[in-house]
């Protein structure tokens, strides 16, 4: 069976440029731009890695993965944030650091991702 993984980031860019990556490492790759549409995808069904950046307009990264663990979909799920901001938001990470697999601040290297994407799954 094929990994899977759900790519959260508004920077189209970013998405496009991960989807490149993993999927020449079999991965299968979906990639939404907002919290709202990657709880739409769980809704689905969705079970795998997430990889969620923490800035986003309307509904950032925090509030995404306090709905994940809220609506129950956290049992499926192993999320890494990737992230611009260089330090972590402690306080924002509060309450949340069980569900949080990785911490991976931008930019990374494809080797640092798949370590952590083969920790995680």
């Amino acid at each position: 069976m094929r990994e899977k993984i759900l790519i959260v980031d508004d920077e189209e860019d970013i998405g496009a440029a991960l989807k490149t990556l993993l999927e020449k490492y079999n991965i299968d790759v979906t990639i939404v731009n907002n919290g709202r549409d990657c709880l739409k995808e769980l809704a689905k069904g969705f079970q795998g890695i997430i990889l969620m950046d923490i800035m986003m307009p309307g509904m950032d990264g925090w509030d995404t993965i306090k709905q994940i663990v809220d609506r129950g979909y956290i049992d499926n799920v192993s999320i890494i944030i990737i992230t611009g901001r260089g330090t972590k938001d402690h306080k924002k990470l509060i309450g949340l650091e069980p569900y949080i697999k990785d911490y991976l601040s931008k930019p990374f290297t494809a080797e640092t991702l798949l370590a952590s994407i083969r920790g995680s799954s």
